[in-house]
């Protein structure tokens, strides 16, 4: 019986993907970094060193039967995958999951997880002596890292500058109004219709005094961080023998999630062409509905399960550990939360009970 899946990626959803296919399946993880890395909690780490360790999986705890190469995968083609370092996997059932890149913090730039605790530890020390930090971004990335970094020194000032003219453009008003309120509360100054003239002088996360020129005046600061950029993972990709991807650099997928025109091979998160916002919970959503039909192509029954993203934009969105703003769908259409009920379902412990269930280390 041909039942041999290799994931390629060990983010949220090809980390779920290849626990749901461990019984059934002889799944192979490849991923080149040695630990699974929650990105939702790296805001958290910067600014609470102690705790940063937290935020890292060792991979070898996931799977009970398959297993993971770590390496980078350099092609693929529906027989199988190619590594960067030459060995051939074959495989009768392929999932793409190499999610997407980001600026650091919100993700890492290094493979090794005893390099990103050091690099967070040393960007907290700098981050700790600056009086005035600037935040290019004010999407739920920049917010989430000002939220954080008030809520660890409330007296530093923070502004976040952002050339568009709404945040959370699509949102409820009231989520809006709300987040505005407590943006304030906090003193954090968000800058809006506000772009820069030219970049920083220093480098981002690193402490020396600067002033920008921008479209609303001058800025001084101490330190800086971009949180904007997303950048989708998939140059393995570039030959065109599995996807053609959209100028996005994603792949177009069809409703039971896999790539068009090859019935054999999925994909899920950031890397799909789906319209919606790119959320780990999403891509983990994404892994449950490729298990059940990779699992039932394995079974010799016909794959059913189907993926439809939700017409209402969803978003958790903490200003630390007590604060925040949240919207999800229900059946009278989007649901505001309030700050209590978003720092219960995530800026309490930025879901860390989640991840240790799924890497078996509860």
């Amino acid at each position: 019986m041909s039942r041999t899946v290799v994931v390629i990626g060990g983010g949220y959803g090809g980390a779920a993907v290849a626990k749901a296919l461990d019984q059934d399946t002889d799944v192979v993880l490849v991923d080149p970094k040695d630990a699974f890395v929650h990105s939702a909690g790296a805001l958290r780490a910067l600014v609470q060193p102690d705790w940063a360790g937290n935020i890292f999986f060792p991979y070898e705890t996931l799977l009970e039967r398959g297993r993971v190469v770590r390496e980078r995968a350099t092609s693929v083609d529906p027989a199988g995958v190619t590594l960067a370092s030459g060995e051939r996997l074959d495989a009768d059932y392929l999932v793409l999951a190499t999610g997407s890149s980001y600026p650091y913090p919100a993700k890492m730039t290094t493979d090794v997880a005893d390099e990103a605790l050091e690099q967070l530890r040393g960007t907290h020390k700098e981050l700790a002596s600056a009086e005035h930090v600037l935040i290019l971004g004010a999407g739920p990335v920049g917010l989430e890292l000002s939220g954080e970094i008030k809520a660890a020194w409330p007296g530093k000032r923070v502004t976040v500058v952002d050339p568009a003219e709404q945040l959370l453009t699509g949102f409820h008003p009231d989520l809006r109004e709300d987040l505005h309120r407590q943006l304030d509360d906090l003193g954090i100054d968000v800058r809006l219709g506000t772009g820069l003239t030219a970049p920083p002088p220093t480098e981002p996360g690193t402490v020396g005094t600067f002033t920008v020129e921008t479209t609303g005046g001058r800025i001084s600061a101490d330190i800086w961080f971009r949180a904007y950029g997303v950048n989708t993972n998939g140059d393995y990709l570039g030959d065109g023998r599995v996807a053609t991807r959209t100028p996005q650099g994603q792949v177009r997928v069809t409703e039971r999630l896999t790539v068009e025109d090859h019935a054999h091979i999925y994909a899920l998160g950031d890397i799909t062409a789906i319209a919606e916002a790119k959320m780990a919970g999403f891509a983990m959503k994404h892994a449950e509905v490729v298990a059940q039909n990779i699992i039932a192509q394995v079974r010799g029954e016909e794959p059913a399960a189907t993926y439809q993203p939700s017409p209402i934009p969803v978003v958790l969105l903490p200003l630390g550990p007590e604060g925040g703003v949240g919207q999800v769908p229900s059946p009278d259409g989007p649901a505001v939360l309030p700050a209590a009920a978003v720092s219960e379902y995530k800026g309490t412990d930025i879901f860390i009970g989640r991840f240790q269930e799924l890497f078996n280390l509860t």
